[in-house]
């Protein structure tokens, strides 16, 4: 009896030992993150290599009525255009329709995202 005691305890102490080791590692990362975004800031970021890495996916192809990007494409970004450059920008932060919040490029800042919408509309005249 003993022995199922101790064999069903164990998957509970891990639980709760991972559960510290998460915490722990929010607490002690989290004001990386700035030091993170400064980083990339100050490394000069690369709208078009984080548009291949995150957006080109579903914008190259016009997945789930994704507007296209590429040469002769600016008439699918009328519509979207006429809102304003703000409102494309809160739509990619905060995600729209089928595109997820920050177009899964979730080390972007807004100021990343507003890069990438805006090298999108250029190189879609």
């Amino acid at each position: 009896m003993l022995r199922v005691k101790k064999v069903t305890q164990l998957p509970f102490i891990k639980s709760i030992f991972i559960l510290v080791i998460a915490l722990f590692a929010t607490v002690n990362f989290s004001d990386n993150g700035k030091a993170l975004q400064l980083a990339q800031l100050s490394d000069g970021f690369n709208p078009e290599q984080k548009y291949m890495a995150s957006c080109f996916a579903c914008h190259s192809t016009g997945a789930a009525g994704a507007p296209k990007v590429g040469d002769g494409m600016a008439v699918e970004w009328g519509p979207r255009l006429e809102k304003g450059l703000d409102a494309m920008v809160a739509n990619t932060v905060n995600g729209l329709n089928t595109m997820p919040a920050k177009g899964l490029c979730f080390d972007c800042t807004d100021d990343d995202l507003r890069a990438i919408v805006e090298y999108m509309i250029e190189t879609s005249q």
